[in-house]
């Protein structure tokens, strides 16, 4: 994920920051409880796309 384009992006629905998780190649939105996924290198940024994200995923990004 290129560092310039994460610094750009948000999340389209809480407009905040996103952490990018190398491992599951997905963006983060801990304020929108969400996971977009990075298909082939390029942020797939709808809502409808995402997933929710658990209790615990959320306890693990603090």
């Amino acid at each position: 994920m290129d560092k310039k384009l994460l610094e750009i992006l948000v999340c389209p629905v809480t407009k905040g920051p996103l952490i990018y998780d190398k491992a599951n190649q997905e963006l983060i939105s801990k304020a929108a409880r969400l996971a977009y996924p990075v298909r082939d290198g390029i942020p797939v940024m709808l809502e409808n796309e995402a997933r929710s994200l658990s209790d615990e995923e959320i306890e693990k990004l603090k």
